[in-house]
């Protein structure tokens, strides 16, 4: 079997979309799956990555295929479009990630011209938040001549949670939904991350780690800090929250005015965007980590936290929110700070029942979390839409 992935960009700077996508690679080259990734050369905003375009390259074990980016709106490429309007017949299935992008229209559309099944995963573009976000207007119309014929024929529309498929399928979309957490890689039990769970007398460390965008609610989480120490100044003075993630430059002055002005710029450290070995220890450092985020299609850093056995206070639109809390694994809070503070302040006061969230994280992220479980079910279901 032949499959080929199609997805706008693997920019870092678009976070869990390009990790996610790096994941589903591996895990399904493991099940014997031969893998392909057709992108941009996009490397954000006005940027371009350098590689060679419109030439098979071997990454990471994975042949990829990047193209010109021509234009921002959409990440418009008509090298792409000529490529895949010739080479779509070539794959057995494609995979394509996103909606409202040049890339995935003219990829379906190859696909359907060349009779190849193709899966849609619209990473979060579906849910309530997306559709209301960034141009809605366009979204509706889009939606109404392009996107929705898209989807109804699609094979199959992958969601990677119930909440996420259940808001798509509440706005009367005709399509195929298909529920298949993303998986995250689990450290060695040798290396598990073992860390104190429930503070000691170094104090609470709280982890952010994401991309930093008003999505992420982070004004939310720092005036929650700043009440935190104000309400009970004596239990938490030895708080501290690492951010760890980056975004547009104005906008992360902007919070750290924010931090500044609520006086609790010396108890955050900026760590800036973070991966491999700094990553890993940053969630070892860390007693909870926070994301409490508007909306996210599954919360990608929060299933790599579970991983590492990090509790986890999440915002209730965060699609793993319902599964970290009925597997006891940290709670789910609104996006309002006084919410947001009074969770902390609960997760913070047992240090017990901290250590067993991290024990719950753990066996959660196995369970259900796992590079090997997501891989077996995407080849799944590969196989039973060729099958058909």
């Amino acid at each position: 079997m032949k499959v080929l992935h199609v997805i706008p960009s693997l920019a870092e700077v678009h976070g869990g979309a390009t990790a996610a996508l790096l994941a589903m690679e591996r895990a399904i080259s493991v099940q014997g799956i031969a893998v392909e990734t057709a992108t941009t050369d996009d490397d954000g905003p006005g940027q371009h990555n350098g590689r060679p375009c419109g030439v098979a390259l071997a990454e990471d074990g994975i042949t990829r295929w990047y193209f010109r980016k021509g234009f921002e709106f959409y990440k418009v490429s008509g090298p792409f479009a000529t490529w895949i309007a010739s080479n779509a017949k070539r794959y057995d299935l494609l995979h394509i990630h996103a909606l409202f992008s040049f890339t995935s229209v003219v990829a379906a559309m190859a696909a359907h011209r060349a009779g190849v099944p193709y899966i849609i995963e619209p990473i979060g573009t579906l849910n309530r938040y997306g559709m209301t976000q960034r141009r809605p207007a366009l979204k509706r119309l889009s939606m109404r001549f392009i996107e929705g014929p898209i989807l109804a024929r699609a094979a199959a529309v992958r969601f990677t949670s119930q909440q996420e498929a259940a808001e798509a399928v509440q706005q009367g979309l005709t399509l195929k939904p298909v529920v298949i957490p993303l998986g995250v890689q689990m450290p060695d039990d040798a290396n598990l991350c073992e860390r104190p769970a429930g503070g000691d007398a170094r104090g609470f460390t709280l982890l952010f780690l994401s991309r930093l965008d008003p999505k992420k609610n982070l004004e939310g989480l720092l005036d929650a800090f700043a009440l935190l120490a104000k309400e009970r100044p004596n239990t938490h003075s030895d708080v501290r929250l690492t951010i760890a993630g980056d975004g547009p430059a104005p906008y992360v002055a902007s919070l750290k005015a924010r931090a500044s002005a609520l006086a609790m710029a010396d108890r955050i450290h900026w760590a800036g965007h973070v991966e491999g070995d700094d990553k890993r220890r940053a969630f070892e450092a860390a007693d909870i980590f926070v994301l409490p985020s508007h909306s996210e299609n599954f919360g990608m850093a929060a299933a790599e936290a579970l991983a590492c056995g990090v509790p986890c206070l999440l915002g209730r639109g965060v699609a793993v929110s319902d599964d970290v809390v009925q597997a006891a694994a940290g709670i789910a809070v609104t996006t309002d700070a006084a919410d947001i503070a009074r969770g902390l302040h609960f997760m913070m006061a047992d240090r017990s029942a901290l250590r067993t969230m991290s024990i719950n994280a753990r066996q959660l992220a196995l369970t259900r979390f796992s590079m090997q479980a997501m891989g077996e079910r995407l080849s799944h279901l590969y196989t039973e839409i060729l099958a058909r």
